[in-house]
């Protein structure tokens, strides 16, 4: 997944404005304990960090 998409599919998901800052200050345990952020910068995939992001809220099927 190209980050494009993973942003376009978080502002989907939480809206364009709550998207960045849920990403900036929610902590997931399956990415270490770090944000969807501090995972990306870390080299993490868009694709592993989506994955983590639908574990943890009620993402719609469509956009899984």
């Amino acid at each position: 997944m190209r980050l494009s998409e993973f942003w376009k599919r978080m502002k989907s998901h939480f809206g364009d404005q709550y998207a960045d800052s849920w990403a900036h200050d929610y902590v997931i345990a399956d990415l270490g304990g770090r944000t969807v952020v501090q995972a990306l910068a870390e080299g993490v995939g868009a694709k592993e960090v989506w994955h983590a992001v639908c574990g943890v809220t009620d993402v719609s099927p469509r956009l899984r």
